[in-house]
């Protein structure tokens, strides 16, 4: 019984130092992602509902779950957050989903350019492999000291590639390293 309660008193004492890190490495995270050699992968701000219409078509926003106001709100609010944090502009890639679009470019952070390996494979497996595959050779060609990339992408994908689940608006940060792997450094959720 006393192995139990000191097992419990070091439990809860690490998971309290785990929290209070995870709030202080907010700080450390921006400034890593300065220094050169970073992605910051966001998950597109909020769209009410999950997934696709069936008749839903790359190129097409009509077919689509898009953002509302709120998600609009929310993209503008994470650009100006980031920027007030010091980072000024990045290399920003987008899922090709109406959504993840609209969020990358109002984010404000650079031109946006379309990743097909950053789609969703919601409800669509086939697309599972063939994404993360393509999406971990891109990740393969960036340089380890090069600008911070933002991927603007969805919740599979970025569970997928960091272990992650993370909610609308919300960010993981990785630290590319040489020969194409990268290191998962922490989840950022932005004061908005």
């Amino acid at each position: 019984m006393r192995l139990l309660k000191i097992f419990i008193i070091s439990f809860f004492g690490f998971m309290a130092l785990v929290v209070m890190n995870a709030h202080a490495n907010q700080d450390d995270l921006f400034k890593l992602m300065k220094s050169g050699g970073h992605i910051l992968m966001i998950r597109h701000a909020y769209a009410p509902g999950s997934g696709d219409p069936g008749n839903f078509k790359i190129g097409d926003c009509t077919t689509q779950r898009n953002l509302n106001d709120s998600g609009r709100s929310q993209a503008r609010a994470i650009g100006d957050w980031l920027r007030s944090k010091g980072i000024k502009d990045a290399k920003v890639y987008s899922s090709q989903w109406c959504r993840c679009l609209e969020t990358a470019t109002l984010l404000g952070l650079g031109p946006v350019a379309e990743l097909p390996a950053l789609n969703s494979f919601y409800g669509r497996p086939q697309n599972r492999e063939p994404n993360i595959k393509a999406l971990r050779s891109f990740i393969a060609t960036l340089p380890a000291d090069g600008e911070l990339v933002i991927f603007v992408t969805h919740f599979e994908n970025i569970l997928e590639i960091t272990g992650e689940g993370i909610s609308p608006g919300e960010g993981v940060v990785l630290k590319i390293k040489e020969g194409g792997a990268f290191d998962v450094l922490g989840v950022l959720s932005f004061q908005l």
